[in-house]
């Protein structure tokens, strides 16, 4: 697993966990992997080139995932650009008062927006799939929750009247963008023979 987000190998091993895959994470390995700059212009890109890059580094079949928000008002915004939305070195608060902001002046179905997951699977001669999830919602108008990372405590999927930080682990990962793509994940890791 091609990530160093302590989140996302917490999220992405809670709903692989009923597969019975070992998993590794980059600290598994045992040798130094090399760091993959994410300047796809989608996130099938960025995922892709994260599993080519990991899996031959590695000599592993490799799963790895770009994921962000798009929001319909900003034009698809913040995108691939979700994690650094306010700069480079952005937290996740700066990120959410960035977006925050922009949204101001937005109201009932202008704040519609979609979490977007895609996961590449490669083999370390790289042969590389991907597949996507989403998860459509909308932008509260603050933050509300303790639970999640990035924008969780602002988006509330359709069908809820709770924020993803507001949801419990195990309810997000039931509806999750990360969860959408995971369920397509196995067919992939059945074409490798993983499963």
């Amino acid at each position: 697993m091609a990530t160093g987000n302590e989140h996302k190998k917490r999220e992405l091993k809670a709903i692989l966990r009923h597969e019975g895959l070992e998993i590794l994470t980059p600290e598994n390995i045992g040798r130094e992997l090399p760091a993959v700059v994410e300047d796809g212009q989608t996130f099938a890109e960025n995922a892709a080139k994260k599993a080519v890059l990991t899996a031959a580094a590695s000599g592993c079949i490799c799963l790895a995932d770009d994921s962000g928000l798009r929001v319909e008002a900003l034009k698809g915004k913040p995108g691939v650009y979700s994690a650094r939305f306010a700069g480079e070195k952005a937290t996740d608060d700066d990120n959410n008062a960035k977006l925050l902001e922009l949204m101001r002046d937005f109201h009932g179905d202008r704040r519609k927006a979609e979490f977007v997951c895609v996961i590449a699977v490669s083999t370390p001669d790289g042969i590389v799939k991907t597949v996507q999830g989403v998860c459509p919602g909308r932008i509260n108008d603050k933050p509300l929750g303790s639970n999640g990372f990035g924008y969780d405590p602002l988006f509330i999927p359709s069908g809820y009247g709770r924020t993803f930080a507001q949801l419990s682990e195990t309810e997000k990962n039931l509806i999750s963008h990360r969860a959408q793509a995971l369920k397509k994940v196995y067919c992939l890791l059945k074409g490798f023979g993983l499963v």
